[in-house]
């Protein structure tokens, strides 16, 4: 199992400065990975006793992720998810193909097709979700097909691509890694995921049952792969950085159902016990340096 990052592109990592600081934090600490949310106008979020809401600061993904790359040798850098349809598909080629070369090969796509109205009814995106889940399915052949690093040629229902030939490639052949998330039980994502090079699932239902349906979820997208190519499934979760043993124990029961990397989630909903705020960058930070919770 592998162990990365699971934060947002806002609140505290709204200054790219602490985007930078943790990446250098999570390699020299034993962490595998970082992968940052993709807002591009962050939902409020209830944080204080008084339940006033929280402002943010957001910053864009990629952008945050080429500096990390600079600062950083190893770890994996990628986007948990970039919601695709509001983004256009030659751009996302183009952007993904340079960060893959100046990091020498550690870049993770992850797509999904995302939600909520303040960034995609009130930005005039595209408000149908059914719309949007044909729009990533088309967007993610064009992507491919352009990293490849042939002409393309390309006429769908919702994008066009003539006599386009981009270069260079990426350094990851035969392409950079997708993951897929969504929603489960939600079988339509799962299904797209199961065509691609891994799964991000969210559990309708999480505490006490995540297992059990992380289970099904796995059984499920694996009997969709007509693939023998290596396949990761991508969990994210809480553990404890001051209980070593204990956290270890806890991400096994997810290494031994097959889960392959433990996404550790520093963002807004980490509350300290007995605190109502939730956890600011120092604390979050602190986490980090308790490195990956490995056995």
């Amino acid at each position: 199992m592998e162990y990365g990052l699971y934060v947002p592109n806002f609140g505290a990592f709204g200054d790219p400065h602490n985007v930078i600081q943790l990446a250098v934090d999570a390699e020299e600490n034993g962490w595998d990975g970082l992968f940052l949310w993709d807002h591009i106008a962050a939902p409020p979020l209830d944080g204080s006793a008084d339940g006033s809401e929280i402002e943010h600061n957001v910053i864009d993904p990629w952008v945050a992720l080429t500096a990390a790359a600079t600062a950083t040798h190893r770890i994996r850098l990628g986007t948990a998810v970039t919601p695709v349809p509001r983004r256009r598909p030659h751009k996302l080629a183009r952007e993904t193909a340079s960060l893959d070369r100046l990091s020498g090969g550690r870049v993770v796509l992850g797509v999904g097709t995302g939600e909520g109205a303040s960034e995609y009814d009130q930005l005039g995106e595209e408000g149908d979700h059914r719309a949007r889940g044909g729009m990533l399915d088309e967007a993610l052949d064009i992507i491919t097909q352009l990293w490849s690093g042939t002409e393309v040629n390309h006429i769908g229902p919702y994008y066009r691509v003539e006599n386009a030939r981009f270069l260079p490639t990426p350094v990851q052949q035969p392409r950079i890694p997708i993951w897929v998330g969504g929603v489960w039980p939600n079988r339509k994502p799962m299904c797209r995921a199961a065509r691609w090079d891994g799964v991000i699932p969210l559990l309708a239902e999480r505490g006490g049952r995540d297992l059990d349906q992380l289970v099904r979820c796995i059984d499920f997208v694996g009997r969709q792969r007509t693939s023998e190519e290596p396949f990761d499934v991508v969990y994210t979760g809480i553990s404890p950085g001051d209980q070593a043993d204990d956290a270890a124990a806890q991400v096994a029961a997810y290494r031994d159902v097959g889960v392959t990397w433990w996404l550790e989630a520093i963002a807004p909903y980490r509350f300290e016990p007995g605190i109502d705020e939730p956890w600011d960058f120092g604390r979050l930070r602190e986490r980090v340096l308790q490195g990956p919770p490995a056995n």
